[in-house]
């Protein structure tokens, strides 16, 4: 049941991410300095030297930002002592602190010995963290190594013009498009002036992840939506467009009085995933093409018409199976 007259958007509160980045764009656009000094960064995690028998993976290496970024992580060994080892991978974090990093599923190098020494490995690391590091464990001698992070991290000189066009598209296209979608994982609020006769609640910008509170205020109330409807008392149905709230077998909609203005709040978060990479590559490859075409035609009015962005059909046409028809 969508509550027809009753239902009012309160907007997006908060929005992590952006689905794609300054890096993604420059690689579709094949935008670059030309220079290779100026499109890469690198930075040491392990230092290169000669390190010596470390337990299973005590050597610890700094942490890297890598948010927005390509990246590579190269191994770099030089000689091993007789029977030395070495074994390293790559760990990733939410934040910077050093209690947090998790291995990364496939950041393992392949094991340095003397037979296969005084070589370079490399990884592309494709996670979704901001954070990378390496550990390494080093067993039976002394082993000359380090390990970079290698950062594709050209700026151009109009990167702040280039990230309002990827919000300006993000917008567009979850609205305009595709009717009302979420993409990255974003607290929503909307608002109810009574509660329904049905038994759910249908919520706009699906997919829906959760519902974080139902809130309301009573006639009489002196602090509004003072008052939890109990989250033990309905469920939040995530595998329908739209999503709902739905009551719980024998539940009931709070029946107290409620004040008129606008007495009930339903917060929620609503998207795909807390990061880019949960977004499906259609929906991401759209907002590209829209945005590499305004970047090359800017300030062109068959591209803006009074402040609103122009329908690209081809690009519409990738996120065909993510519309939304119900809103």
């Amino acid at each position: 049941m969508k509550v027809t007259g009753s239902l009012i958007t309160g907007g997006s509160v908060s929005l992590s991410t952006e689905p794609i980045s300054l890096a993604d764009v420059l690689v579709h656009t094949r935008l670059d300095s030309t220079s290779l000094a100026n499109n890469i960064e690198t930075h040491q995690s392990i230092f290169p030297g000669d390190h010596v028998v470390a337990a299973s993976y005590s050597l610890v290496g700094t942490g890297v930002n890598v948010a927005g970024y390509l990246t590579i992580v190269n191994l770099s060994s030089g000689t091993c002592g007789s029977g030395g080892t070495v074994d390293v991978k790559i760990q990733e974090s939410d934040t910077t602190a050093t209690t947090n990093y998790t291995d990364w599923s496939g950041g393992a190098f392949t094991q340095v010995g003397t037979a296969n020494d005084n070589a370079v490995q490399e990884k592309e690391y494709t996670g979704s963290k901001p954070y990378v590091r390496t550990v390494a464990t080093v067993a039976g001698a002394t082993c000359d190594f380090g390990v970079d992070v290698i950062l594709s991290k050209y700026t151009p000189s109009d990167a702040a013009y280039i990230n309002s066009l990827i919000t300006v598209v993000r917008q567009h296209v979850e609205n305009e498009v595709m009717g009302g979608v979420a993409t990255v994982n974003r607290t929503n609020v909307e608002y109810l002036y009574e509660f329904p006769s049905a038994n759910y609640i249908e919520l706009p910008y699906p997919p829906l992840s959760s519902i974080t509170s139902i809130t309301y205020t009573a006639a009489g109330d002196t602090t509004a939506y003072q008052n939890t409807f109990s989250s033990t008392s309905y469920n939040a149905t995530t595998g329908v467009w739209p999503g709902r709230i739905t009551l719980r077998y024998g539940e009931s909609w709070p029946t107290e009085t409620l004040e008129t203005n606008i007495p009930i709040k339903l917060t929620y978060v609503a998207g795909f995933g807390a990061t880019a990479s949960n977004v499906p590559p259609p929906i991401r490859q759209c907002m590209l093409m829209y945005v590499d075409d305004l970047y090359e035609h800017r300030g062109v009015h068959e591209i803006l018409d009074q402040g609103k962005v122009n329908h690209y059909p081809i690009a519409d046409m990738l996120v065909n199976e993510y519309r939304n028809f119900h809103f």
